[in-house]
């Protein structure tokens, strides 16, 4: 499983980077687009529609909120204001975590779907406009919290973080993401010349928030009485299985780059 999981991310990579440094720019961004058009259709999977042409509805609902992002959110302070709302979103979404298990209504998880990718899609849009390598380093912040937390979980992992939505994660598994953060951020700092007094803490919080992003999506998925959200990526599930963690961690990353120029 180890081996099959590690193929694919390898696979993965290289495409990413090939979209990231190869294709056009328009290309790369309509790219970004229909990763979140791939996600809203895993995210229908979890709303219980009876057929097909429900799911199809919210595709094309989450599309058409992308377009109007696209076209309505193109200035600095608008991206803010849903940058903003995106982390409050992700805040509600961790103290909601120590109420599951609950009722989660059709509506609430249509809002949810929303609210889970469509900032995202603005956060990873605007980062890979503004300079492709942020975006990648981004993604590396959450690939170093997703790996260190795997292997401390197997090795020393004993304190359940949340049983009730997510078994197999442990406390354990946090801290040894974080000291993996930890390390990216240290030598990205380094070799930027970066204040590390700031860029520490940010990568930290980042790391911390993608977390609840995991979290939140094994919510939605438990309740939904499934395992994997999609059979795209062989040993690793489907699309919002390996983006659930950058759903919650782009906003807060692009919040502080727009912000505060962080980074």
């Amino acid at each position: 499983m180890l081996k099959q999981r590690v193929i694919s991310a390898l696979i993965a990579i290289v495409l990413l980077l090939l979209v990231l440094y190869q294709l056009p720019q328009p290309a790369a961004r309509l790219v970004i687009a229909l990763l979140f058009v791939a996600g809203a259709w895993e995210w229908s999977g979890f709303l219980a529609f009876s057929g097909t042409s429900g799911r199809l509805t919210y595709v094309v609902s989450i599309a058409l909120l992308q377009v109007a992002a696209w076209w309505l959110v193109p200035g600095t302070i608008a991206y803010q204001t849903v940058l903003y709302i995106a982390v409050g979103w992700w805040l509600s979404a961790l103290a909601w975590m120590f109420f599951y298990p609950t009722a989660i209504p059709k509506v609430v998880g249509w809002l949810c779907g929303v609210l889970v990718l469509l900032p995202a899609y603005v956060a990873l849009d605007w980062l890979y406009s503004r300079s492709p390598s942020l975006l990648l380093f981004l993604l590396a912040i959450v690939w170093a919290a997703d790996i260190g937390a795997y292997f401390a979980g197997k090795r020393f992992g004993r304190v359940k973080l949340a049983p009730s939505i997510s078994p197999g994660k442990t406390w354990e598994g946090v801290v040894g993401g974080l000291l993996a953060v930890s390390v990216l951020a240290t030598a990205y700092g380094v070799w930027g010349q970066t204040n590390l007094a700031v860029l520490l803490p940010f990568c930290l919080a980042i790391g911390l928030l993608s977390v609840v992003g995991d979290l939140t999506v094994s919510m939605f998925k438990r309740h939904a009485g499934i395992k994997d959200s999609g059979r795209l990526f062989p040993g690793h599930g489907g699309l919002l299985d390996r983006i659930d963690s950058v759903t919650a961690a782009s906003t807060l990353f692009a919040a502080g780059v727009a912000v505060a120029g962080l980074t």
